[in-house]
């Protein structure tokens, strides 16, 4: 080869490689422009954006690279799980590995899409492939065969998610029952800066070198882990479907005390209660999760006054909101001892909810007299907490938990047979016992929420 041919040839390859970078970079700019226009935070959102929960705003989710669909009206959330903070010990992301998330429905559909969460990190997220099925109940991490399907994002096979962003994916043709669980997996070939992660499934999820988003059986999906990664949400087509209701919590709605890999939490009771009733169950709890305060280096998550649009409003079919938090702004530090700073944020939050013509529902603050962070001063401030949610004025119904499971003989307490064991979480029979008395007309009912 002369040296003319040599400095031609360089010449065309670097020719080539420059207009594969502008692709690629035309590319990731795009699903960041398409991101902001869905309420992502977009590849400039800060710290402050991606903690506050401003990122996504409350105005829902739209499918990458596509308007939503013309059936858009007939989604509806079934599944959810409120991002938390960043999963420790893996800044780079797990990287060249699949991971299969194993989640509950609550209603079934014809079709399912998916929201993947990069809320905390300032790094884009590459996601290779994607892939949902219905799990097979005989096998760890195994799949229903007949029921595995690829997942696009704007009808391409992988997706860049934004940093600080979320993408929800095209429509997949599959049967989904309801009350049944699913896969989803993602594969992540390079690296994508920190894990946005829910740190208390309570469900066992998987991961396994190198793709495997397709594989039917579980074999490769040898190392397991108690939390969901990128997933925060699954919807299905159904087109007789009246909506969701969403729960906004901490750890008692989390379902901290309950049987793991069971589905005791008392939304999952709740959600039993509600099949055929065309209302899907999301569960927006985060164990340690505040109204007033974030704690995300703890993943304990943004406070419920700043991630309520994006958990709750920006949920598919959002039909109804309960509310169950605020007994961590009492007891975790800094507590909070002024009992009407909580109840203005809990009035924030109805504000938030009617200004979208949405039905609250409240619950009061439960007992914590057994547990070592009890003392006198926090439990007057708990009582009067709860004076005014009973009074009417929070919220547009009550369901008085703390009555429910209450000692009482000593009424600072939780019932032995409803307590877990530490003294402020219930066990799998008081998270069954708050599933049957919430009043279902109080989330379906016709009367409007008051504006």
């Amino acid at each position: 080869m002369t040296r003319q041919r040599g400095f031609a040839l360089l010449a065309g390859l670097m020719t080539v490689v420059a207009l594969v970078c502008a692709t690629i970079f035309v590319g990731v700019g795009a699903l960041g422009d398409s991101e902001d226009r869905a309420g992502g935070a977009g590849r400039g959102s800060s710290d402050q954006a991606a903690a506050s929960g401003s990122g996504a705003g409350g105005r829902g989710r739209t499918p990458v690279g596509s308007a939503a669909p013309a059936s858009a009206g007939a989604w509806v959330g079934t599944w959810a799980a409120a991002p938390a903070g960043i999963e420790p010990g893996v800044p780079r992301g797990h990287v060249g590995r699949s991971i299969r998330n194993v989640v509950h429905t609550s209603i079934g559909g014809t079709a399912a899409r998916i929201t993947l969460s990069n809320l905390f990190s300032r790094q884009a997220l590459l996601i290779g492939h994607a892939s949902v099925a219905v799990a097979d109940s005989h096998q760890d991490a195994g799949a229903v065969p007949g029921t595995m399907r690829s997942v696009t994002f704007g009808k391409r096979t992988s997706v860049v998610v934004p940093p600080g962003g979320h993408v929800v994916s095209d429509p997949v043709r599959l049967q989904v029952p309801s009350d049944t669980d699913l896969l989803v997996t993602v594969y992540t070939p390079a690296p994508g800066g920190p894990v946005t992660y829910h740190p208390r499934a309570l469900r066992t999820s998987y991961t396994a070198l190198g793709d495997r988003t397709r594989d039917l059986g579980g074999d490769a999906y040898i190392e397991r882990a108690p939390v969901w990664r990128y997933l925060t949400a699954v919807d299905v087509l159904n087109r007789q479907a009246r909506g969701s209701v969403v729960v906004i919590g901490d750890s008692i709605t989390d379902g901290i005390g309950s049987s793991y890999d069971a589905d005791h939490r008392w939304t999952d009771t709740l959600a039993d209660r509600l099949r055929g009733s065309g209302l899907g169950v999301l569960n927006a709890g985060i164990s340690g999760n505040r109204v007033l305060r974030q704690s995300l280096a703890a993943g304990k998550g943004p406070s419920g006054l700043s991630r309520f649009g994006r958990d709750v409003l920006g949920q598919a079919g959002a039909k109804a909101v309960f509310v169950e938090l605020g007994i961590n702004d009492i007891i975790r530090r800094p507590q909070e001892t002024d009992p009407d700073l909580i109840v203005a944020g809990l009035k924030d939050l109805t504000r938030q909810a009617h200004a979208r013509g949405l039905r609250v529902v409240g619950s009061t603050l439960m007992p914590f007299g057994g547990n070592p962070r009890h003392t006198e001063e926090l439990e007057a401030v708990r009582d009067r907490v709860n004076d005014a949610i009973r009074s009417g004025d929070v919220f547009d119904r009550t369901v008085d938990f703390d009555r429910l499971l209450r000692d009482p003989y000593a009424p600072d307490r939780l019932r032995p047979h409803y307590d877990s064991g530490d003294g402020l979480h219930p066990s799998d029979a008081g998270y069954a016992a708050m599933g049957r008395f919430v009043d279902l007309g109080d989330l379906v009912g016709t009367e409007p929420a008051r504006l």
